[in-house]
């Protein structure tokens, strides 16, 4: 393939995926092992770009060159896609139905890839399969075939660290340890899928892992935490209590006993001790969500759906979340009883009650947060603070 410079675009999927998005373009968000970014990176052998929404694109910028590739960022990467990809010609786009999954461009000026741009490219029917993350819950549905697809790609070749002698393993061949982690009288159950478990991780003694898991770099499961797969554990996190098949994207913490299912945190977010949320309705009857696309609440197709967390949200300790909430970007939530099941960016309260989260303090606080990882909230970081904090506004009519 003579095109070597990738951008990875954001379509209307971005949408539909707020609050997950409001801060990072779709592809950094993580699903399986890796980020939708790193798994392009993977399978192309190369570095990607973005083409995000303007507010985001100061820090996620896309670098254009005499030729490009356009990828949409909220489709995963397979092999037969590669190929499609990899045969496109300058001027062609690779559709599946409405579906624009790839452009050959030498247009250096576009700034967004939308259906009508198909008018200026000449479509190429793509036949195979892939899978396109166009909601929120079919992120933790199909995270367990993202786990085991990206499972075999970061153990190709390497040798996993044996832990046998101190824990108890069932199906170890699909356990992989890297070396510097730290791993004592614990039980991991590959039975069912593989448990991955990163660099520097230390899972400590009585835990309890059911694979298919994931534990990223540096992360650490409490005294007795209790993991049901499929579960990714992002980089930088704290995890105790029970947690069955959700996503917790990294740089996160839900340190102590209490239930999280179904369910997906984004970064620098902190659940408060005994805080449980539930994922199944008293009625059994299918989970709805805020969708940020209709502004409405819309059915999903799961029984079970727990909690949405955006980016920096935070909650005390006892906090109770009904079937299905959706907490947007930056919120801070405490107080007894049941809050809202939609909770807008920026909200302070709870049950009691909710008013605006002033940007002058959350600033404050995330930038102590980050700096305790030894990471700076940079001026790009603010500046797209106080965009989500003008965007928002509307949602908080308290």
């Amino acid at each position: 393939m003579s095109v070597t410079n990738f951008i990875l675009f954001d379509d209307s999927s971005w949408d539909r995926l707020l609050p997950l998005t409001f801060s990072k373009p779709v592809a950094e968000i993580r699903f399986g092992i890796f980020t939708i970014r790193e798994k392009w990176e993977n399978i192309l052998k190369s570095e990607c770009s973005f083409l995000t929404r303007p507010y985001l694109s100061k820090k996620y910028k896309a670098s254009f060159k005499k030729e490009n590739i356009l990828i949409n960022s909220s489709v995963i990467p397979n092999t037969d896609l590669l190929y499609k990809i990899q045969n496109l010609k300058n001027n062609e786009a690779l559709v599946k139905g409405d579906v624009i999954i790839a452009v050959n461009t030498s247009n250096t000026g576009l700034k967004e890839i939308n259906p009508d741009i198909c008018k200026n490219y000449r479509p190429v029917q793509c036949e195979c399969n892939f899978l396109k993350i166009n909601h929120l819950w079919e992120l933790f549905k199909h995270n367990g075939e993202a786990v085991v697809n990206d499972y075999k790609i970061i153990t190709k070749g390497k040798k996993s660290l044996d832990i046998s002698k101190d824990n108890n393993l069932l199906n170890p061949e699909n356990i992989f340890i890297e070396k510097s982690a730290r791993v004592k009288f614990v039980t991991v159950n590959a039975s069912a899928g593989p448990v991955y478990i990163g660099k520097d991780v230390e899972i400590m003694e009585g835990s309890v892992i059911r694979g298919p898991v994931t534990i990223g770099e540096q992360s650490v499961l409490k005294i007795g935490a209790k993991i049901y797969g499929p579960t990714t554990i992002g980089p930088f996190s704290r995890i105790g209590g029970e947690v069955n098949n959700c996503i917790i994207t990294g740089y996160s913490n839900k340190g102590h006993d209490g239930f999280l299912g179904q369910s997906v945190l984004g970064e620098w977010c902190n659940i408060g001790a005994d805080t449980n949320a539930s994922n199944l309705k008293n009625n059994y009857d299918y989970v709805k969500l805020w969708n940020y696309d209709t502004e409405k609440f819309e059915k999903t197709d799961q029984q079970f759906c727990g909690l949405i967390m955006g980016d920096h949200s935070k909650c005390g300790i006892n906090t109770m979340f009904n079937t299905g909430t959706v907490v947007g970007f930056n919120a801070n939530i405490f107080g007894s009883g049941y809050p809202r099941n939609f909770i807008p960016s920026f909200s302070w309260g709870g049950p009691g009650g909710f008013t605006t989260y002033l940007l002058p303090k959350a600033l404050e606080v995330a930038e102590t947060v980050m700096a305790r990882r030894d990471i700076e909230l940079t001026e790009q970081d603010k500046q797209i603070f106080e965009k989500i904090f003008e965007i928002t506004s509307k949602y908080r009519k308290f």
